[in-house]
């Protein structure tokens, strides 16, 4: 076989393969642009920074300064309500405490009965919940967040998921199906399975490779062309 048609058959396969991910790059960017980000986010189906009624400071009978000195090196203390009552969060050395801003007491961790109907304030949707779990591994999709902690899942098609700290009642995240869409096509998008900060992986080194021989085919194809029409114009 002539060097031309193997260069000409190794840059039309190798073309074609890098133009499947091109075909990606458009699909994938065109859902992304396709669906606001206000949705993929989650902010229509739950109330912003998980706070759906404002601080009953009028309830509140112990003094931050009591709780400072009850838990010695603390780190930070917020004040939020937790199913209608006051709490402070504190966060000292020994971890995270949730005291009850009336009584002075510590709460325990939420129940699965007290997460359903926290979600449920937090949830600004009609559907009923159904299904409560309590995670001990963390779910890919809120990657990086501590467990355990609470997941609230709700009927309907999108799925709408509701993510709460056991022991804070924090909202840790908002999931949905468009949400979980859009983080498998962003995934390909950036070539995220690629792993490209790792120089070792074998993917990355077959796509150099790839692209290094779609150039320098592509170079010596038009080299080739030139030197060939040259040849015929001599005649």
């Amino acid at each position: 076989m002539r060097p031309a048609s193997v260069a000409r058959k190794t840059h039309k396969w190798l073309a074609l393969l890098i133009g499947i991910q091109a075909l990606i790059w458009a699909i994938s960017g065109l859902y992304m642009v396709a669906v606001p980000l206000e949705i993929i986010h989650g902010d229509h189906f739950a109330h912003p920074h998980g706070a759906p009624s404002p601080l009953a400071l009028d309830k509140v009978q112990v003094n931050i300064n009591q709780v400072r000195q009850a838990y010695g090196d603390v780190r930070a203390v917020r004040l939020k309500m937790v199913l209608d009552e006051p709490y402070y969060v504190v966060e000292h050395r020994g971890g995270v405490t949730l005291v009850n801003a009336v009584t002075g007491a510590e709460r325990a961790p939420l129940s699965d009965a007290e997460a359903a109907r926290l979600a449920r304030t937090l949830y600004t949707g009609k559907a009923e919940v159904s299904a409560v779990s309590l995670l001990t591994d963390v779910p890919s999709e809120i990657r990086g967040r501590a467990v355990p902690v609470w997941q609230v899942r709700f009927e309907g098609w999108n799925d709408h998921t509701l993510y709460i700290s056991p022991v804070t009642g924090d909202l840790l995240a908002r999931r949905h199906n468009l949400w979980r869409t859009f983080d498998f096509v962003w995934m390909f998008h950036i070539m995220d399975y690629v792993e490209r900060e790792d120089v070792n992986n074998p993917l990355v080194r077959v796509a150099t490779v790839a692209a290094s021989i779609v150039m320098l085919s592509g170079v010596w194809l038009l080299f080739y062309s030139f030197r060939r029409r040259r040849a015929a114009a001599a005649r």
